[in-house]
């Protein structure tokens, strides 16, 4: 498939890179109903692993079996299929080739509960080579006591990632130090995701904001410069804006499972507010398959029509 002119300007800012890397985000870019739009898709189910089988997989049992996943993600056109190492183990054979792979190579169980919160590395890069991956995945906290010890993890895995070819991904979650309210705060998700993009991320994963502002020498910049949260849609240009100004694909974690017209209406914003996309898990395979691929579909639809609206 040709390079679209949005997929040529989005690899333009990855000019480091070697091509092995550049050609994993070609893979990611150009696969999917979404190919050439520079939008994307993803679906990730690490959901298991992070809160056990019952909480995740109970409203649709079938979503216990690795293969549902993969055939979801194929079914609806996504980008990609995230997973940790063993779903990905479980399926990679079996649908080698028919939709590009992403490792996530840490993980945390919901049965301790660490005063710093951190993930432990659970896969390897030699491990996504060996799958087939496109990329890797990685989660880091900022303002959690153990942030520099995941930082500095991040380092290692990122350099021996480009320098193999892979993509690297990075769910940028603030907790640790913050009001619970502070984790999704404007001021917040824009410096987690500032941050992903200094380490070196090339795709950066953060939850959507509210407009309540936790740090209180970041309220007297916002409210000095009148910069515009009101909206969700504001929000997301925000945050786009303090990720190198847009010089970095930002998507935007789906959440919580809710209401089908709940989650269209967050995804709209999102799109209005010129995200890339949408990473969502919970809300499509917590729903019986035909409803799952449903929603799936039509975010992926929002998404086309806001590329189209040049967004």
């Amino acid at each position: 498939m040709a390079l679209t002119d949005r997929v040529k300007q989005i690899l333009s800012w990855y000019s480091s890179d070697n091509p092995g890397t550049q050609t994993n985000l070609v893979r990611l870019l150009n696969h999917g109903a979404l190919a050439g739009t520079g939008k994307l898709v993803i679906l990730p189910v690490d959901q298991g692993f992070e809160h056990g089988p019952v909480r995740s997989f109970a409203p649709n049992p079938e979503a216990n079996d690795p293969d549902y996943h993969y055939q979801l993600a194929i079914d609806t056109g996504c980008n990609a299929y995230a997973a940790p190492l063993g779903f990905l183990e479980a399926g990679a054979a079996k649908f080698a080739g028919q939709i590009p792979l992403i490792l996530k190579l840490n993980n945390s169980d919901s049965l301790g509960k660490p005063e710093h919160p951190i993930s432990a590395v659970t896969g390897s890069v030699e491990d996504a080579l060996r799958l087939g991956c496109v990329g890797i995945g990685y989660t880091i906290y900022p303002g959690s006591g153990a942030r520099n010890q995941m930082y500095e993890d991040l380092r290692e895995i990122t350099l021996e990632a480009k320098r193999k070819g892979l993509v690297v991904i990075v769910w940028s979650y603030a907790r640790g130090a913050l009001s619970k309210t502070g984790e999704t705060a404007i001021d917040v998700i824009a410096y987690a995701s500032h941050i992903a993009a200094e380490l070196g991320a090339h795709i950066v994963k953060v939850k959507p904001p509210t407009a309540h502002i936790e740090q209180e020498e970041a309220r007297k910049m916002y409210e000095k410069y009148n910069i515009p949260i009101a909206t969700l849609s504001e929000r997301i240009r925000h945050v786009i804006q303090s990720t190198f100004n847009g010089r970095r694909v930002v998507i935007f974690s789906g959440g919580e499972a809710k209401g089908v017209d709940a989650v269209l209406a967050e995804v709209r914003e999102l799109a209005a507010g010129g995200s890339f996309g949408s990473i969502m898990g919970r809300n499509a395979f917590q729903r019986p398959r035909a409803e799952g691929a449903e929603l799936l579909t039509n975010v992926i639809r929002i998404y086309k029509e806001a590329s189209a609206a040049g967004r």
